[in-house]
């Protein structure tokens, strides 16, 4: 299921959601329950090969793709045939399916999957079990499980959690600690982090260390900070960015921290659809500003094919504060 991730959610006193609030505690509970009950009853396949579950605590974007594309990119590089295993969000693909980028598209896979496949396989399936068990009789010896921590097909070798680490602003990652639909959690952040092996902590490129509220409230398992680097510096010049990812207010924040003229940004939803009359519109206010348009690489993947090559991408990667802890991390559990 996939929801609107209202940044109000994020605001630690919960300003212009207090009232609305008093309705949707009760359904959070009931929402809590449903998950902790799935959760307890299995059947927690194994595979018969590691699993590495990246998860996270919350709704909207924490970080978990890059981060499962830069564990994907590292045991593959260590020799590992690791493979990805996704639900495929917006995507109409059942599975299980291995995405092929010559052929499929972000109507069939989701614009995530798509994404992906470029740096190792990856396998769309409704059923992570019945996935996981077509990827490893394609050859995988290690599962990458995006966005499983709240799903119990499969028992995992690894579980890490992706937190995002942005505290600015009086935003906070958790909100004020309420469970959907009242707050942004999951599930109770005791009960999420019960079940992890460690906690990767997703810090802005400009923010030199967390916030220590945040690690005290992630006490407990063993705790990574990772960034969201850029690969190449912003294009020259005015730009015009827009982004339909889970918090796309960080895209915008992270252009101008690494010093892009940024003149004006559309804020989008999550997996917006990016019709050719959108577009052109954004188009159209980018020329009369003197902008050049720019985008995530998860946005580019949802591009009419007409635009794509005529818009700028702004890929960005996870990299990590210690390597060697994480290394450490995974030579244990593959």
């Amino acid at each position: 299921m996939r929801l609107a991730t209202p940044r109000a959610w994020y605001s630690r006193d919960g300003i212009g959601f207090r009232a609305l609030r008093l309705i949707l505690v009760p359904l959070s509970w009931i929402w809590a329950a449903a998950t902790a009950r799935r959760l307890a009853r299995g059947p927690r396949l194994d595979p018969g090969v590691p699993v590495i579950c990246v998860g996270n605590l919350t709704l909207g974007g924490s970080g978990k793709t890059p981060i499962a594309r830069a564990l994907a990119r590292r045991l593959r590089a260590a020799g590992t045939d690791a493979h990805i295993l996704m639900r495929g969000h917006g995507g109409a693909e059942r599975g299980p399916h291995r995405v092929d980028p010559a052929l499929d598209d972000v109507a069939r896979v989701g614009d995530e999957a798509l994404m992906l496949s470029a740096d190792a396989p990856v396998w769309v399936a409704r059923d992570r079990a019945a996935g996981a068990r077509a990827a490893v009789a394609a050859g995988a010896r290690a599962l990458i499980l995006d966005d499983g921590h709240q799903n119990a097909a499969l028992r995992p070798s690894l579980s890490l959690l992706v937190v995002d680490g942005e505290t600015r602003e009086g935003e906070w990652p958790f909100g004020d600690g309420a469970v959907v639909p009242a707050g942004p959690l999951r599930e109770p952040i005791a009960t999420g982090l019960a079940r992890a092996d460690a906690v990767i902590l997703m810090l802005p490129a400009d923010l030199e260390a967390p916030d220590p509220r945040l690690t005290a409230a992630l006490a407990g398992p063993p705790l990574l900070i990772a960034r969201l680097a850029p690969e190449a510096p912003p294009p020259a010049g005015p730009l015009l960015a827009f982004a339909g990812i889970g918090k796309p207010w960080r895209f915008e924040r992270a252009l101008r921290a690494a010093g892009a003229d940024l003149v004006d940004f559309a804020p989008l939803a999550d997996h917006a659809p990016l019709s050719p009359g959108l577009i052109k519109g954004l188009s159209a206010r980018a020329q009369a500003l003197g902008a050049t348009l720019v985008t995530t690489e998860k946005d580019a993947a949802r591009l009419p094919p007409p635009w794509r090559g005529r818009i700028a991408v702004w890929r960005v990667t996870a990299r990590f504060a210690d390597e060697a802890a994480l290394d450490r991390l995974l030579a244990l559990k593959t």
